[in-house]
């Protein structure tokens, strides 16, 4: 799905990321609480947050951590939901782990955690589901979930998966990367995403679930032991 779609910005249609924040938010019980204690007729308004998401993700600085990788991230959640214990979080959480993104800064994903847990509260989310959303966007620092994590499991694995996309979507992933880091030299940024690709390949596994063990591990490691090579490559001297 594109910034190009009409059906992305659009609250009625099913596949709208507006839709899908209006469904998740929701699904994770927010109003409920306000609404029960205060009397209220109805739960916050859902789409001023969404619209104001939405926006974060369409910063022009951004090249890959744009509103197509937030739609592909929950459309894997969306395969993997039946392992979540709380599939409406794990989702809520996929629109706040890049919310914040600024790729000369460190602390993106505290920052982003800090704004779902000062939005989700105003949006009539509950103590709990707010401190969980914030604890999963915080895991996406090292993507290494505890056994039996299943809400950190899946998306963790929803936001790696396209680590074993096909080779040429893969390229246009790295591709984008680079973009995003354009203010880094080329061999500043080769060492570093080197460095990068050989901490993920050293780890004993880079998926959590059943299905992205078996789907996407493989495909995975082969992607980034190509990439890995080719920047090798590039700094071997003549």
């Amino acid at each position: 799905m594109s910034a190009a779609d009409g059906s992305l910005y659009d609250p009625d249609a099913p596949g709208g990321l507006r839709a899908r924040w209006v469904r998740a938010l929701a699904g994770a019980g927010a109003g409920r609480t306000t609404a029960a204690s205060a009397g209220a007729p109805s739960a916050p308004d859902p789409l001023p947050y969404a619209e104001n998401l939405l926006a974060r993700w369409s910063e022009p600085q951004r090249r890959y951590h744009t509103t197509d990788h937030l739609a592909a991230v929950l459309d894997r959640i969306d395969l993997l939901a039946d392992r979540a214990a709380d599939p409406d979080l794990v989702r809520l959480a996929a629109w706040f782990h890049d919310a914040v993104y600024r790729p000369d800064r460190s602390e993106n994903e505290e920052r982003s955690a800090a704004l779902a847990e000062r939005a989700l509260p105003e949006a009539g989310l509950g103590a709990a589901a707010t401190a969980e959303v914030a604890r999963l966007v915080r895991l996406t620092v090292t993507h290494a979930p505890e056994p039996g994590d299943a809400n950190g499991a899946v998306l963790c694995d929803a936001d790696l998966a396209i680590l074993a996309a096909p080779p040429e979507a893969y390229r246009s992933y790295a591709r984008a990367v680079r973009e995003e880091y354009a203010f880094v030299p080329d061999d500043a940024f080769r060492q570093g995403r080197a460095a990068v690709l050989r901490q993920l390949l050293a780890l004993p596994r880079l998926f959590h679930t059943p299905y992205g063990a078996r789907e996407w591990e493989a495909p995975a490691r082969a992607n980034m032991t190509a990439e890995l090579e080719e920047l090798e490559q590039l700094e071997q001297p003549g």
